[in-house]
């Protein structure tokens, strides 16, 4: 088994074609099991805190091996309109719900769950279903990752 211990730059001279395409939920672990699309298998063990991005490289210690990242397409919901403020009002109730989202001009894209939908269309947007990769923001303190640890309580007072 390959093991994969750390981010690493791919060389301008190297093809890298091991790749291994993760859902979103396992891109988010620290630690895990996997296999490579050409069958390989892989232990991940990398620093924990940062979600491995889609597009990114791991190696091993002896850097023989670079291994590229991509995210698998998974069940997503996606919300298109050109009414930016209901895309706002929808962004702003999903984010107080801690929901990672993945923005673009005009749509969010969020992993699919049912009761989200419909408190979506209750604001007055249209929601559709996809299969597609997955790739949230990271968050305005996350520098560049995502997660889901805070250092504030959620208790307060009124």
């Amino acid at each position: 088994m390959l093991t994969l211990t750390r981010r690493c730059m791919t060389p301008a001279e190297t093809t890298v074609t091991p790749v291994l395409r993760l859902p979103f939920e396992t891109r988010q672990k620290s630690r895990f099991r996997a296999c490579l699309t050409d069958g390989t298998e892989v232990g991940v063990m990398l620093e924990r805190g940062q979600v491995l991005r889609d597009g990114e490289c791991l190696c091993g210690v002896a850097d023989d091996v670079v291994v590229r990242v991509q995210a698998a397409p998974e069940p997503v919901s996606e919300v298109h309109s050109d009414d930016a403020l209901l895309l706002l009002r929808a962004g702003y109730h999903l984010g107080n719900r801690h929901v990672p989202l993945q923005l673009g001009h005009g749509w969010l894209r969020y992993l699919h769950d049912h009761v989200l939908d419909e408190m979506v269309r209750g604001l007055g947007l249209t929601v559709g279903f996809a299969q597609a990769p997955f790739e949230p923001e990271g968050g305005a303190y996350a520098a560049g990752g995502h997660a889901h640890a805070h250092a504030h309580g959620h208790q307060h007072a009124h």
